[in-house]
């Protein structure tokens, strides 16, 4: 890697007028300079187009690639298609970066030899974010199992692209499947097994935007993408990976939980047959995830409330759930 490599940040656009502006001014404010910084107007309606040309106008930095509409995932293809750096990061089009998220994961990835860089990350409603959490925690290095293990049991480490810097290199060959949400989850696990060592820090360096339009704060029909995801993860590392077989199952109790908490609040629909799914999936795992001693408290709690009943687990504890990401 250069001294000072090129960065690519890459920033899918659809109907984003509200928010753009402040998230292309957090990304041309990072401390450090060298980057390409790559808009994808993914067919928007709206000011999109005009605000993302405008700022290229306004710094050479900035690449507009107008496409007609295709997706979240098929937006961020195309920007992986275009990038020419060493290095890369994803922006949400509505989120915001702190002054020195690049400089800072970029020291980390290279101080420790990692090919990831993970920092901390609030989500905020309204103006702006609060960047004042957690500050100078020691970093966590992670081998390729390790990190593999903490995505899967949820301890310590997403599966989002955003919040993160990664090795152009880990990209090639690996896109985001079209026309599902939960794109991420598809490939963390084939870019993890490309990399050798992810390295965190708790430094809250992104902010997350909330509102009403997140997809994965509004229930849809939809979110069962995540079971099909997780399905065919387990049934994957049933032949590939057996070492990670009772991670995936407890993320996709996880998946159980969510969906038949959340469909069972919906009252615009008639989601029984998923309901269904989702209720002999969490029998089916339940035995073996409880006595798992990595399986995170919060699935062990749903596991004991699954016990008492459907009905109780559906209208006691899914009475004040909140959905996950």
């Amino acid at each position: 890697m250069s001294q000072e490599p090129l960065i690519s940040v890459l920033v899918p656009a659809y109907n984003a007028e509200a928010f753009l502006e402040q998230c292309l001014e957090s990304i041309v404010a990072q401390t450090y300079r060298h980057l390409e910084i790559i808009v994808v107007d993914d067919g928007s309606t709206d000011g999109t187009a005009t605000i993302s040309d405008r700022w290229a106008e306004r710094d050479d930095r900035i690449r507009v690639i107008h496409r007609p509409n295709g997706g979240h995932s098929a937006a961020r293809n195309t920007a992986l298609d275009a990038m020419t750096g060493e290095l890369v990061i994803m922006v949400d089009s509505d989120d915001v970066l702190h002054p020195q998220f690049t400089a800072t994961l970029l020291d980390l990835m290279q101080k420790h030899d990692a090919d990831i860089a993970v920092g901390g990350y609030t989500a905020f409603y309204g103006a702006e974010p609060d960047f004042s959490g957690h500050r100078g925690g020691s970093p966590k290095s992670y081998d390729q199992q390790q990190a593999l293990l903490a995505v899967f049991y949820q301890q310590g480490l997403t599966h989002s692209p955003w919040g993160r810097l990664f090795k152009a290199s880990l990209f090639d060959g690996i896109r985001f499947p079209l026309g599902i949400i939960y794109e991420d989850l598809a490939i963390i696990y084939p870019l993890l097994k490309k990399c050798r060592r992810v390295v965190a820090i708790d430094d809250v360096l992104y902010g997350y935007r909330q509102h009403e339009s997140n997809s994965m704060r509004v229930f849809s029909p939809r979110r069962a993408a995540v079971l099909d995801v997780c399905e065919n993860l387990e049934s994957q590392m049933q032949h590939d990976d057996p070492q990670y077989l009772d991670a995936v199952r407890s993320r996709l109790l996880s998946a159980y939980f969510n969906i038949l908490l959340l469909s069972h609040q919906d009252k615009n629909g008639d989601h029984r047959q998923l309901e269904d799914r989702c209720w002999n999936g969490i029998k089916r795992l339940r035995h073996k995830c409880l006595f798992d001693s990595n399986v995170r408290t919060k699935n062990k709690l749903g596991i004991i409330a699954s016990h008492m009943g459907r009905r109780f687990l559906c209208d006691v504890v899914g009475r004040n759930y909140q959905p996950e990401p």
